[in-house]
């Protein structure tokens, strides 16, 4: 059974906050993330300042009225931020290709899907529907290094990958969406 994407553009989508920690602590509390439920009530708190972004959209997956899935996004500002993984962005993509590819692009925050709804195509639902209006198509997002799985499914889902992790395997990926007008100008891993 498909489930029923909902795109979201302003406040109103705050009425819906406590269902999308629910899943953000379904998603993320378990195995590979293993974040802590604090990480979930941080999300929840900065949902507030995120609607009021420049470009925020978000869209929700529900079945049978139960939230199975949430994305969100926003244009990136420029300057590039320099707080959270934004250095990290910036160190393995390098300025000049920061401030080109990514300021003023949709920049996909969370993706996020109930384990029970996982291999169900609601995760390439919501990532589509979240980005279909990136201006020019330029989308991107950030994802740790530490999660194949995550890896694999952007791969899948025709998005490029641009930054490459340290050897150790550490650190955030970055990828830009199959409509990225940079995609072929990406940098191949070695």
């Amino acid at each position: 059974m498909s489930a029923d994407i909902r795109i979201h553009t302003d406040a109103r989508l705050l009425a819906h906050t406590d269902a999308l920690r629910s899943v953000y602590v379904d998603a993320f509390c378990a195995p590979p993330w293993n974040e802590d439920e604090g990480r979930a009530t941080e999300f929840a708190d900065r949902l507030p300042t995120s609607v009021g972004r420049p470009g925020f959209t978000a869209a929700t997956a529900v079945r049978d009225g139960e939230t199975i899935g949430f994305a969100t996004a926003w244009t990136t500002p420029d300057p590039f931020p320099t707080n959270s993984s934004y250095p990290q962005v910036t160190a393995g993509l390098g300025p000049a290709y920061t401030a080109d590819w990514l300021c003023g692009a949709l920049e996909v925050d969370e993706l996020a899907v109930r384990t029970a709804a996982r291999g169900t195509g609601v995760a390439r639902d919501l990532l589509e529907a979240v980005t279909a209006d990136a201006p020019d198509g330029r989308a991107w997002l950030l994802t740790w290094a530490q999660n194949p799985r995550a890896l694999a499914f952007y791969r899948r889902q025709g998005w490029t990958q641009v930054t490459h992790p340290a050897p150790d395997g550490e650190g955030v990926v970055v990828f830009l969406g199959p409509r990225h007008p940079a995609r072929p100008l990406a940098p191949l891993p070695l």
